[in-house]
């Protein structure tokens, strides 16, 4: 990005986490100030570029990618990375019930934390009229 200012090149790698996750993480916010204060903004770009190369540009798709973070991620007991990839997939298209299934299988491969973990998540994104006992 010969020529383009430091903000330029940060609004940019934004638009890049815009487009995939619907907002920009404020663990990507936190790196791009460093990177900008310390002269370090090659460091992101070439990340951004490489995480495009194996996210996007995948044979599993949008929606399916970010339902395989937010599974790898409850595995790990991630929460907060969880909840940007649990987001991130409704915004590729995934359904709640999608959320409900990882979450589901993370109970057999991980137990009953990751389980817990996503069904925690998955309550945090119900629309308000959902999963109310009567």
């Amino acid at each position: 990005m010969t020529g383009s200012t430091s903000a330029e090149r940060s609004e940019a790698l934004r638009e890049r986490y815009r487009a995939t996750l619907g907002a920009v993480p404020r663990g990507v916010e936190d790196r791009l100030r460093v990177a900008r204060a310390f002269g370090r903004l090659t460091t992101e770009e070439a990340f951004t570029a490489l995480r495009d190369v194996v996210l996007a540009d995948n044979p599993l798709g949008g929606r399916v990618q970010q339902l395989v973070h937010f599974g790898q991620l409850l595995a790990l007991g991630r929460a907060e990375p969880a909840r940007i990839h649990a987001r991130g997939a409704l915004h590729a298209g995934a359904a709640i019930t999608d959320l409900i299934g990882v979450a589901e299988t993370a109970l057999i491969t991980s137990g009953t934390p990751a389980y817990a973990l996503g069904l925690e998540i998955v309550v945090e994104l119900l629309p308000d009229d959902h999963g109310r006992a009567d």
